[in-house]
């Protein structure tokens, strides 16, 4: 992509109603733009993050046997009843149309995912079953002010699986947990994000976060740095040593929840009576979990994790691009060579944003391309090019050095 035809442009100022990292780095770099609180346009570069993102989550689900589908954001009141949430989950958005009938605007899905598969369970013959979607939630969210982290619109992955057993479901349950671990090392976020044990809400006693440490999280965690287990500060009262080695050394440190899974016992199953029968012919309830990731909130979390004062450091799975290329001389020959090396990067499948911009100092690009954060930044000027050389940094390292055009495409 040419960053001459990029819109829009990035910004030298924090917002001043933004007051963490990823809402203040990720606007002034020209990736979202807010439109009010807790809700936020993903432009061109923080798109392609996002999606980045999204298909490391679906290559990771589907990997896990999962199929997906794409549920109705609205959905009837009559549904939300049945579960008893329609007067308890606060969160929700209810709104009418202009007959009085009442809707939800989906928060989750648990209220449509369970009376579509009554229609297709009625043996255990037809477990396990394993479905997931990716898609827009809405939840009247009071506090929507840090970001990407807690919003009133977000996209998220919701993962639902049935089973004819417990054991079934637990063996299940524990596959899943390696596969969360794995998009967030995969996302860069796995070493400082931990496997937490946590309050259940309105689903269970307990449920199971993946929680990433950082300065900017509300929630506060008391980690066992042996095992790499730790336990939400909500339930620290009543469960003061580490579940996985019983050892009572925690750390505690703030973090951003940015996953979240959980058994469902018949809560749902009971609600719309989903039941199958045994292989004796008697009916039980279906056995359930669901697993989700908010990927705007994960996107946040990777900005608050991998920044510096200079901007953002993306890793290299969920950068927009791979190469940042800047030419720092107009002189026709050494633009040619720049143009010259753009192509190739293309022709090479490497993904490349080229600061071609003729009316923008050297000192500004360099800024820029900190602030958007970019693994690699490739530079071609007249010092270069007299070497027949490109000069190459890592964004997150301090020197850059002097390679020829192969060893660059090698290196890439």
């Amino acid at each position: 992509m040419l960053q001459s035809k990029l819109f829009p442009k990035t910004q030298k100022q924090a917002p001043r109603d933004e007051i963490s990292a990823n809402a203040q780095l990720l606007i002034r770099a020209g990736f979202i733009d807010k439109l009010m609180a807790g809700v936020y346009t993903f432009l061109p570069l923080g798109f392609r993050v996002l999606k980045k993102i999204e298909n490391i989550i679906r290559e990771e689900m589907v990997g896990a046997g999962g199929q997906e589908i794409l549920m109705p954001a609205l959905q009837p009141k009559e549904n939300w009843d049945k579960t008893g949430r329609w007067e308890t989950m606060n969160d929700l958005y209810r709104i009418k149309d202009a007959r009085d009938k009442e809707f939800a605007l989906g928060p989750t899905h648990e209220e449509i995912i369970f009376p579509f598969l009554k229609k297709t369970i009625s043996s255990y013959k037809d477990l396990p079953v394993y479905v997931f979607q990716i898609q827009n939630k809405f939840r009247m969210e009071l506090r929507a002010k840090s970001g990407l982290l807690r919003g009133r619109e977000f996209l998220m992955k919701d993962f639902y699986s049935f089973h004819a057993n417990e054991n079934d479901r637990d063996r299940y349950y524990d596959l899943m947990i390696d596969i969360y671990k794995r998009v967030f090392a995969r996302a860069g976020v796995g070493k400082e994000t931990y496997f937490t044990f946590a309050p259940g809400g309105t689903f269970s006693k307990y449920s199971d976060e993946f929680q990433t440490v950082t300065e900017a999280g509300e929630d506060v965690v008391h980690i066992c740095d042996k095992c790499r287990k730790a336990i939400n500060n909500e339930i620290f009262r009543e469960q003061r040593k580490c579940p996985q080695c019983g050892k009572s050394d925690f750390r505690k440190e703030k973090a951003i929840e940015v996953g979240n899974i959980f058994k469902l016992k018949n809560k749902f199953a009971e609600d719309f009576d989903l039941k199958f029968k045994d292989k004796d012919g008697h009916e039980k309830f279906v056995i359930t979990a669901c697993y989700g990731i908010g990927l705007g909130r994960l996107m946040g979390a990777v900005v608050e994790v991998n920044h510096d004062d200079k901007g953002i450091i993306w890793p290299e799975a969920v950068a927009p691009f791979r190469i940042h290329l800047l030419l720092l001389n107009n002189e026709l020959r050494i633009k040619n060579k720049a143009d010259e090396l753009y192509k190739d990067l293309q022709k090479a499948k490497i993904e490349v944003l080229y600061d071609d911009r003729d009316d923008v100092s050297a000192g500004e690009k360099f800024a820029e391309a900190d602030l958007i954060g970019i693994p690699y930044r490739v530079v071609v000027s007249e010092k270069t090019a007299a070497q027949n050389k490109l000069e190459i940094k890592k964004r997150n390292e301090a020197k850059a050095r002097l390679i020829t055009k192969k060893e660059l495409l090698k290196y890439v």
